[in-house]
């Protein structure tokens, strides 16, 4: 667990990008959208495979901080954008800096970015609230 000062650097979290995890968090979260589960359908959309969708990302980038910051950490805002698309075979990197600490509120502001080998899949914040000490 961190305390989280600005400027703290998370430690990088590689994911590898399994169909398995494309197609478990599509099924999830309810998207049933065809891109995300069948190869031969999302190819005729003109996608090479299939592809992660934004509710996973954003799972993984709330399991990104709060595997930093222990199971005492809040999420309260997570506001994420995605660029090039997870596919099966590559490994994604998120990498994470505070940027603010509220000491009145006991929030942080941390920014994440997580790229993969064709490019930078997610970039965002999120809003945290710190544990006290004693949360474990």
């Amino acid at each position: 667990m961190r305390t989280g000062e600005p400027g703290e650097e998370l430690p990088p979290l590689e994911i590898p990008i399994t169909r398995t995890l494309i197609v478990a968090g599509a099924i999830a979260s309810r998207d049933y959208q065809d891109v995300h589960h069948d190869a031969e359908l999302a190819r005729q959309k003109g996608s090479p495979d299939i592809f992660m969708n934004i509710l996973t990302t954003n799972g993984l980038v709330g399991r990104y901080i709060t595997d930093h910051f222990g199971p005492g950490a809040v999420l309260r805002k997570v506001a994420i954008r995605l660029g090039a698309p997870n596919y099966p075979g590559d490994t994604m990197v998120l990498t994470g800096a505070v940027e603010t600490v509220d000491d009145g509120t006991g929030t942080a502001t941390v920014r994440v970015v997580g790229e993969n080998g064709i490019g930078r899949h997610v970039t965002g914040t999120v809003t945290v609230t710190l544990p006290s000490e004693g949360d474990s």
